[in-house]
């Protein structure tokens, strides 16, 4: 099967939603127990953790942690943003810094100034989308940034979409609420699947999509840790409850180049491996031997094929033992929670 398929359907009960390109499975979405991210809070400041620099508020949802506080009172009522998921009895991460994403924009309050994709290059283009994005959003006082699905868009859309969260925007920054609230709802797999992965595709809608276009069987092979590379080599993907241990492997290749070849390998393949089993947190990679020159060529591997990963990836670096370790927002729920 050829091309890129989105397929919309329900995975043991819960919303789900796959992207096919040219037969495998490039990214998976499923609905978890927990709030999703993008999801607003008005919530109510409960008591700060000494040395920690942060504190935790109560919500609807239970108890969440905002970092990096400073001034802020027990019983102040503020307005927070779930930004992803937390481990297994952890309370809920959220932010200060509100995002309004919708198919072609994302409204910045707080941080004026309007901007277009940098995966929008023509000149031409960029100043067609500024004019368009001046005439919707001048005014509001609200910054603002002009996705990549925006090129060769027809202005009103963008236009539509600019003002519908603008007008969401005034109204949860306008609340004047007095307890704790979930005043937006985080959006679901399909609705994210239709934001987010916005290139153009075959569209599967109908009941039963999963099985007909062979989500279940590539779901199932996620499950396994096991990852095989190019040429006989392969990495394995474990996720324990301090980290993400990636392993990789030769396999039968014995030439001098093994280690790096494979350790390429891994590094192309790796934001796909995490992506399909919603894993993020700290990742530490055990890669196959190679010599120390070959090092930056390998993090510039790894960091050109996270440049497209929708999760924010720091590259921490190297430790002592040779070992690369990111560090990955836990923007998903992880596979094996959910199967």
């Amino acid at each position: 099967m050829k091309g890129r398929t989105i397929i919309l359907d329900h995975l043991g009960g819960r919303e789900a939603a796959a992207l096919m390109v040219d037969g495998r499975l490039e990214d998976l979405l499923i609905a978890g127990d927990a709030p999703p991210p993008g999801t607003i809070y008005r919530a109510r400041a409960e008591r700060p953790l000494k040395g920690q620099g942060g504190l935790f508020l109560t919500t609807p949802d239970g108890p969440a942690y905002l970092k990096q506080v400073k001034g802020i009172a027990p019983g102040t009522m503020l307005l927070v943003q779930v930004t992803g998921y937390g481990e297994p009895g952890k309370a809920i991460p959220v932010t200060r810094k509100l995002l309004f994403k919708t198919r072609h924009a994302i409204l910045t309050p707080g941080a004026p100034g309007l901007n277009v994709s940098r995966r929008i290059r023509d000149e031409g283009e960029r100043d067609r989308l500024l004019e368009i994005a001046h005439e919707a959003a001048g005014g509001r006082g609200l910054g603002l940034i002009l996705r990549s699905s925006c090129e060769g868009a027809d202005a009103e859309p963008i236009a539509q979409d600019i003002a519908a969260m603008a007008g969401l925007a005034a109204q949860v920054l306008g609340d004047a609420g007095t307890g704790p609230e979930t005043l937006v709802e985080g959006e679901g797999p399909h609705a994210l699947a239709w934001r987010e992965w916005s290139d153009p595709a075959e569209n599967v809608t109908a009941a039963g999509g999963f099985a007909e276009h062979g989500v279940l069987e590539a779901i199932e092979a996620a499950a396994d840790p096991e990852e095989p590379l190019p040429g006989g080599g392969r990495f394995f993907v474990q996720a324990t409850r301090a980290l993400v241990a990636v392993d990789v492997n030769t396999g039968p290749d014995g030439s001098i180049a093994a280690g790096l070849k494979a350790n390429l390998a891994c590094a192309r393949a790796l934001p796909r491996a995490l992506r399909v089993r919603g894993l993020g947190g700290q990742i530490t990679l055990d890669l196959a031997p190679m010599a120390r020159k070959d090092r930056r060529g390998f993090e510039n591997a790894l960091r050109t094929a996270f440049r497209t990963d929708p999760e924010d990836t720091i590259l921490a670096g190297w430790t002592p033992l040779g070992h690369y370790e990111l560090q990955r927002k836990r923007g998903r729920v992880p596979l094996a929670e959910l199967l």
